[in-house]
């Protein structure tokens, strides 16, 4: 008895993992070779070009898209007619979730510059101090050599730093 269970319950899981390969759609392309898919045929396949629609019957099933239209130029200046909205409660929460994971970047990306900004602006202000202090400030040179700002080199150092503090200190 307990092998018929198993056999019967093997047919039953077989049958059931056959049922997405029934739902298959079956047509001949323009150049004559059978397309086989998921989807509908493209709205170009003529109706005696489909050959096979989910569910098993050929000719009973409506098409599930309609087909398109071309007008000419001329006419296309009409109003397009409103797209049928298609509400997917899913597709809908991954297109928020998509949204607010964009928004928390962009402010986590924000608050990181504002930081660096912020680093930036006590830098300029403390070297500012350093420059005014009227110390002797010294830097070193392209061959690793010390060398002591002179007046005219302070003032341009001063400069520079005020074009910082004025970018960086919003």
């Amino acid at each position: 008895m307990h092998r018929w269970t198993v056999v019967a319950l093997t047919a039953l899981l077989g049958s059931l993992l056959a049922l997405p390969a029934a739902a298959q759609w079956k047509w001949r392309d323009p150049s004559g070779h059978i397309q086989y898919s998921d989807t509908p045929p493209p709205p170009g396949i003529a109706e005696k070009d489909i050959l096979q629609r989910p569910g098993g019957s050929s000719n009973t099933v409506q098409r599930a898209t309609p087909p398109v239209v071309l007008t000419p130029a001329s006419a296309a200046s009409a109003p397009p007619l409103p797209a049928p909205k298609v509400v997917d409660s899913e597709l809908e929460a991954k297109r928020k979730k998509s949204e607010q994971e964009l928004a928390d970047k962009k402010k986590a990306d924000d608050a990181k510059t504002a930081a660096t900004r912020a680093e930036n602006c006590n830098r300029a202000k403390a070297a500012m101090r350093s420059i005014e202090s009227g110390m002797r400030l010294s830097r070193t040179n392209e061959k690793g050599e010390r060398e002591f700002l002179d007046d005219k080199a302070r003032a341009q150092e001063a400069d520079r730093t005020r074009e910082i503090m004025t970018s960086e200190c919003k």
